[in-house]
C-alpha cells in the first residue's frame, strides 16, 4: 500500500510518529524492488556526502566561476563562533553549514541534490546541524532523511521541485519542507505536525522568484540556502508549537505549484528578470561572458 499525498501518508502512520520512516521505506521497497538494508545504506552514502559538503567550505573558500559567494561560510562560521550572532551561535552555524553546501555546489564539487543542485544546502544544514546540537544516533538521523526524502518525493509527484518551472519557492521551498518535516519528526512531532511544518515552510516562501545573477547558481541562491535552512527550523517549532497553517499540507503544495506555474518566465530560472535584470548583475554577466550587452 503506498500513498501520494501528505493526507495519505499521515493515515498510514497511524497517529505514531515512530511508524513515518517504516511508512516511507516500505512505499520505497514497493516502487523499487530495494531492500530495507539497501535503501539504507543508499541513506548513509547520501548522509554522508550531505555532511562533507555542509563542512568542506567551513575549512577553506571554495574557487569557482566569478567567485560571487567564495569565502561565504567561513566567514558566517568565524562570527557564529566569535560573536554568536543576533540570532546566536546555533542558528549562525546552521546558515553556515547551508553556504558551505552553496558554495560547493558552486565550486563544482560533490553534493546531494536535495532535492535540487540549487537548493543543496538547506537538508545538510538542518540534519548536520541538528545532530551537532542533540547527539542524535545514526539511525536516529537516517530515519530523518527518510523522512525529508518521502516528503520530497510527494511534492516532486504533485507539484514541481525545478525552479525553471516554480520558481525558487520550488526548490529552496521544498528543501524547506523537508528539513521541516524531517526536524518536526526528529523533535518528537505527531505525523499530522511533520506534515503541518513542511506546509509551513513553502508557505513562508510562496512566490519566490527565482533570479540566478548571470544564470549562475551562486547569488541569490546561496542566502536562500541560508535562510531556508533558518525557515526550516522556525517551521517545525511552530507546528510543534501547535500552531496549524489552516490549509491542509497537500492543498498548500498545489498552490505552491499553481503559483510557480503563474510566475513570469522572467522568473523562472532565466535570469532575465529580479536581481539578475539589475545594471550590476548585467555587468557581472558581461563579463563573464564577454558579450556586447545592449539590451
Amino acid at each position: 500500500m503506498g500513498y501520494d499525498t501528505i493526507a495519505q501518508l499521515m493515515v498510514q502512520c497511524e497517529g505514531r510518529p515512530e511508524r513515518m520512516p517504516q511508512v516511507i521505506y516500505e512505499n520505497e521497497i514497493r516502487l523499487t524492488d530495494r531492500t530495507k538494508t539497501e535503501i539504507y545504506a543508499e541513506l548513509e552514502a547520501r548522509y554522508a556526502v550531505m555532511r562533507l559538503s555542509a563542512e568542506k567550505a567551513l575549512r577553506e573558500p571554495q574557487k569557482m566561476v566569478c567567485g560571487l559567494i567564495e569565502g561565504q561560510a567561513m566567514r558566517q562560521q568565524k562570527y557564529a563562533a566569535e560573536r554568536g550572532g543576533i540570532s546566536g551561535t546555533f542558528f549562525n552555524r546552521i546558515m553556515a553549514l547551508a553556504l558551505s553546501g552553496s558554495e560547493v555546489n558552486a565550486s563544482m564539487g560533490r553534493i546531494c541534490a536535495a532535492p535540487t543542485a540549487g537548493s543543496c544546502g538547506i537538508v545538510p544544514a538542518v540534519l548536520v546541524g541538528l545532530e551537532e546540537q542533540g547527539g542524535w544516533s545514526k539511525e536516529k538521523m537516517l530515519d530523518a532523511l527518510l523522512v525529508a526524502g518521502g516528503i520530497g518525493a510527494v511534492i516532486t509527484k504533485n507539484a514541481t521541485v525545478a525552479g525553471a518551472e516554480g520558481g525558487c519557492q520550488a526548490e529552496c521551498g521544498t528543501a524547506a519542507a523537508m528539513a521541516a518535516g524531517a526536524a518536526a519528526w526528529l523533535f518528537g512531532g505527531t505525523p499530522e505536525q511533520v506534515g503541518d511544518a513542511a506546509a509551513i515552510a513553502l508557505i513562508h516562501v510562496m512566490g519566490l522568484v527565482c533570479d540566478p545573477v548571470a544564470g549562475l547558481v551562486q547569488l541569490p541562491c546561496s542566502f536562500r540556502n541560508a535562510s531556508g535552512a533558518v525557515n526550516a527550523l522556525i517551521s517545525a517549532d511552530l507546528a510543534l508549537a501547535g500552531q496549524m497553517p489552516g490549509i491542509p499540507p497537500d492543498e498548500v503544495i498545489n498552490a505552491m505549484y499553481r503559483v510557480g506555474r503563474k510566475l513570469p518566465m522572467e522568473l523562472r530560472e532565466t535570469a532575465l528578470g529580479g536581481m539578475a535584470a539589475e545594471p550590476t548583475a548585467r555587468a557581472i554577466a558581461k563579463k563573464l561572458f564577454a558579450t556586447d550587452e545592449t539590451t
